[in-house]
């Protein structure tokens, strides 16, 4: 096993709940009023239903990072060490795909959020793919130079992403109007139909709750730090979601909230004049930069653990000298480029929304199974005290989990099985080479 980075070179308090609330917010939550405007004022019980199940399994992770302080790779490590390692690849293969895919998709809301200001990137394939690549091996050659450098610019470009929000979000109460609340359902469906719709489409803004897990052996003080960075991220982004949220839908009539494309730079011209929208759009796009820097900082994180458990090829392993395992960081960011790419060539757009759908279940998956491995950890480790509260953590947990699945649709749930079961080959393949 390599030795432990000095502290100095680890991430903290703030920069490892910048890792949180920097994954969780990206370009898509400023699209997600409109998103959500032909369901009604529902949707906002919809953030709050998902802010109640997220807590939930941010608990779970919390709880998780002190019985297990030092284990790199999160809901993987969590999960092999409760289910067994087959249970651990599947989680660890769907992950590092899901993220790769989730990147790709990130970079062209970067380049679409750029087009604002340089409209060539709007109309020119060429431009915008050179653009999408530069982004991505920028980030790329920053976070090879150490998780400190990465996550010092996570720690300013959430500050930068958020503070748009921010001011929509309270300069907004004061421009709310009751009649765009009305009606409460338009779904033309149950209360209970549009509100699992709903609470399924914002659970997405919720996902990387887990980030701060991931490089658990890059975290100073890893037992204090992780659990108070995932809580304490989780509330800085629920209360940025649900406050901005209130603000845009109580200023923009529901009906002209569906058809806009910009929601928050609508709001803000409304709140704040015309200049508003461009420095709304300048905020996408540091969202999109930041949520892709944090991501980024991951990819080598998760294979460097599956590696060191020989579940992945031991060139995994390899760190540079400033002890990144630069390796996942390079191959994913091959990846990243190619299924970028794809999005600016006709004939490969649907492949690419296909990864993408993948991705999204891959990545409630080792919610679910964490949750599992929970229980099972603690009974391992005799934590009997408390036992039946955990019991119900568990449970709220992975039902929640098991709820958001269920709601992100049969195509989602059949193919993603699909994609966890093509790396079943591999795995023997890899189980074969150990044994031989």
């Amino acid at each position: 096993m390599p030795t432990s980075a000095p502290e100095k070179n680890k991430l903290g308090l703030w920069t490892s709940t910048s890792l949180v609330v920097g994954n969780m917010i990206g370009a898509g939550v400023f699209l997600m009023p409109a998103a959500m405007a032909s369901f009604g004022s529902i949707g906002l019980l919809g953030w709050v239903f998902s802010a109640i199940g997220s807590f939930f399994l941010a608990k779970v992770f919390s709880n998780l990072s002190k019985l297990l302080p030092h284990a790199t790779g999160g809901p993987y490590a969590y999960t092999r060490t409760g289910l067994g390692d087959f249970a651990g690849f599947l989680v660890a293969w769907g992950y590092y795909l899901a993220v790769s895919c989730a990147n790709a998709a990130i970079t062209i809301s970067f380049v679409s959020a750029l087009s604002t200001f340089f409209p060539v990137l709007a109309s020119s394939a060429v431009a915008a793919v050179a653009t999408g690549l530069c982004t991505i091996w920028l980030l790329t050659y920053i976070n090879t130079r150490g998780v400190v450098a990465g996550g010092k610019v996570q720690l300013i470009t959430t500050i930068l992403k958020i503070t748009p929000l921010v001011l929509v979000a309270i300069g907004g109460l004061f421009f709310i109007q009751a009649k765009n609340f009305v009606p409460f359902n338009g779904s033309g469906t149950s209360v209970y139909s549009a509100l699992t719709a709903t609470a399924t489409m914002t659970m997405f803004a919720f996902i990387g709750i887990e980030s701060a897990t991931v490089p658990s052996g890059s975290v100073a003080n890893p037992e204090k730090t992780i659990p108070r960075a995932t809580l304490l991220g989780l509330l800085i982004a629920t209360l940025v979601y649900i406050l901005s949220s209130i603000s845009v839908m109580g200023i923009i009539a529901p009906a002209a909230l569906q058809r806009s494309v910009t929601p928050f730079a609508d709001a803000a011209v409304v709140i704040y004049g015309s200049n508003a929208r461009y420095w709304v759009s300048a905020g996408i796009a540091i969202a999109a930069f930041g949520s892709l820097n944090g991501w980024t900082l991951l990819q080598g994180q998760m294979p460097f653990a599956i590696a060191n458990d020989k579940l992945f090829p031991t060139a995994f392993t390899r760190q540079n000298k400033k002890g990144v395992p630069y390796v996942g960081i390079l191959v994913s960011s091959v990846m990243v480029s190619v299924f970028m790419s794809m999005n600016y060539t006709k004939g490969l757009v649907e492949q690419f929304k296909f990864l993408l759908l993948l991705s999204l279940l891959s990545i409630l998956i080792p919610y679910l199974l964490s949750a599992a491995s929970y229980l099972i950890i603690r009974v391992k480790q005799k934590q009997v005290n408390g036992l039946s509260g955990a019991i119900v953590l568990a449970i709220l947990a992975f039902g929640y989990a098991l709820w958001t699945i269920a709601g992100t649709g049969k195509d989602a749930v059949y193919y993603g099985f699909l994609l966890l079961m093509g790396g079943i080959p591999f795995y023997v393949w890899l189980a074969y080479k150990k044994n031989s």
